[in-house]
């Protein structure tokens, strides 16, 4: 068996002990790890066409997994100006008059990562953005990918002009007590009313939006991820880069069921499972029980402070526990995003519906993504369900504040914006939990996510107190949550997420060990290379 890839002068971590293991080296053959050594004896395997990197001590993890992502949609909706930045109106009308300035005559503006904080106590709407936009089309997409704001022009052109209804029980066209639309548009059918008369990059500019993006990622450290949607040609474009050989990382993809889905829809996502490439494959259903917090949309058990969040995103919830059964019965693992309380609960009632009525003794470990609030008596029932608690920790420490004068705080009160995002508790309680950062919403950078799951503070701003800071989870874990838990979660724990002869070869390496670097340090560790079966997917020129 021919040595493609040896690697040397390594400390090579184990992600269950959290110790080195004893050898220095390693060989890669046919996309796995064919020999663990010393130095000598992995070299003395090596041939003229063996790639030999000697990495002077560096530390080589398991390949680092994004939990939950969306590349595809996120390449997209990453282009115009980028508003995350702006943490208030003042700045959000000066970023916006820049791009006016620079816009061609009747151009759309588009704009994205705009965080509902910035509106302080007023509603989220248009209108502080009236004079600025006067006569310019644009969508300034909100931070959490759920809603966006319409310019007055834009809802114009799109012959938006007063309420509608949808079969996303959540979506809406927010309108004043008039029924003049406000500009704020909740859920993807309400977006989609504008987006759709909105110009459209063409098809070799989305292809090279997303292989630009894919090679920042494995740059990043990442040689995979858990990707939560399959929808328009993204399939075909993961297909089209892996037969180039231009796919830098693998994806594990998750299409979607939607609200409407009838019994010829559920048939087709079955029988697509399984179908990919070298390095894709369809794997499980993704699912939305529930919208958002900060937009109102979420479902939880008692209405927010503006009422709101009241319902599920299924118009009969019903209907949606009757899937996850079929899709049990099939053998297919389900992804769920559910955010408020009554939306996790749900999605859990009904998994153990599913498991108790299957009668087929077959193992299918679904998923929960998101769980951003969850009383207690939620907690020890993802183990006994064996779900995956699937969380993004970069969300609390960047849209949430420590003393609960964010959006997302003051809209569900101080008892349950206290049980915000409760890594520790669902791990203390048995649960398998999955690290992510649901991108673009958050950034993508795996140490940025694992920091995040260890301190729990802004990002941008480190000195500001933790939120929930009993709810961090060390090191260790952190590594695991993007490692071991990731492999277990899509049911790969006897091929990946470890180190060990014939495991996958999808690795990271850093410029130091991770478990002792300070957790608001770890985000600027240098990533010095991410192997991906076998193969180099990014190289630092230093090695």
């Amino acid at each position: 068996m021919h040595t493609r890839l040896a690697l040397l002068s390594a400390r090579i971590l184990d992600p269950v002990s959290g110790t080195f293991l004893p050898e220095t080296a390693m060989a890669v053959s046919d996309g796995r790890i064919s020999a663990l050594g010393d130095d000598r004896l992995i070299r003395a395997g090596a041939d003229a066409a063996t790639t030999v990197i000697d990495l002077k001590g560096a530390v080589v993890t398991p390949g680092l997994v994004d939990g939950h992502s969306h590349p595809v949609s996120g390449a997209e909706l990453t282009h115009g100006l980028d508003l995350s930045g702006c943490s208030d109106l003042g700045q959000v009308r000066e970023t916006l008059a820049r791009g006016v300035r620079e816009l061609a005559p009747g151009a759309w503006l588009h704009g994205w990562g705009l965080d509902p904080n910035a509106f302080g106590d007023r509603p989220v709407d248009s209108a502080p953005f009236d004079a600025v936009l006067d006569g310019v089309p644009a969508l300034l997409l909100l931070f959490d990918a759920h809603s966006m704001v319409a310019s007055r022009r834009a809802l114009e052109l799109a012959g938006v002009d007063g309420p509608r209804t949808f079969d996303q029980a959540s979506a809406e066209v927010v309108c004043d007590a008039g029924g003049r639309p406000t500009g704020l548009l909740l859920e993807d059918a309400a977006c989609e009313l504008v987006e759709r008369v909105a110009p459209q990059p063409t098809r070799g500019e989305r292809l090279d939006r997303l292989a630009g993006a894919l090679r920042a990622m494995a740059a990043s450290g990442l040689t995979g991820a858990h990707v939560m949607d399959a929808n328009g040609d993204s399939l075909a474009f993961l297909a089209e880069l892996d037969a180039a050989g231009k796919l830098p990382l693998r994806l594990r993809v998750a299409p979607w069921c939607q609200p409407g889905t009838d019994a010829d829809g559920v048939r087709a996502l079955i029988e697509q499972q399984g179908a990919g490439g070298a390095l894709w494959r369809t794997d499980g259903v993704k699912i939305f029980m529930d919208g958002t917090i900060d937009n109102g949309t979420a479902w939880l058990e008692r209405p927010d402070c503006h009422g709101e969040s009241t319902h599920a995103f299924w118009p009969d919830p019903s209907v949606y526990t009757r899937v996850i059964g079929e899709f049990h019965r099939a053998g297919v693992p389900t992804a769920t995003h559910a955010i408020g309380d009554a939306a996790v609960r749900h999605v859990l009632d009904a998994v153990e519906e599913a498991r108790n009525g299957s009668g087929t003794g077959r193992a299918v470990r679904h998923r929960v993504e998101h769980i951003e609030t969850v009383p207690d008596d939620t907690l020890r029932r993802f183990g006994e369900l064996d779900v995956i608690a699937s969380m993004q920790p970069t969300h609390c420490c960047d849209f949430t504040r420590a003393d609960h004068t964010d959006n997302w705080s003051r809209r569900l009160g101080e008892e349950r914006a206290a049980r915000a995002w409760r890594c520790r508790d669902l791990w203390d309680a048995g649960a398998t939990v999955v690290l992510g950062s649901d991108w673009p919403i958050a950034p993508f950078p795996p140490l940025g996510v694992m920091a995040g799951a260890r301190h729990r503070r802004p990002s941008r701003d480190l000195t500001q107190p933790p939120h929930g800071p009993e709810q961090a989870l060390t090191a260790l874990e952190a590594l695991q949550g993007m490692t071991v838990n990731a492999a277990r979660a899509a049911g790969e724990e006897a091929a990946a997420g470890r180190i060990a002869v014939g495991h996958r070869a999808d690795l990271t390496v850093l410029a130091d060990d991770p478990l002792s670097t300070a957790a608001t340090d770890l985000p600027g560790l240098p990533v010095l290379l991410t192997v991906v079966d076998g193969r180099p997917a990014h190289r630092d020129p230093g090695i």
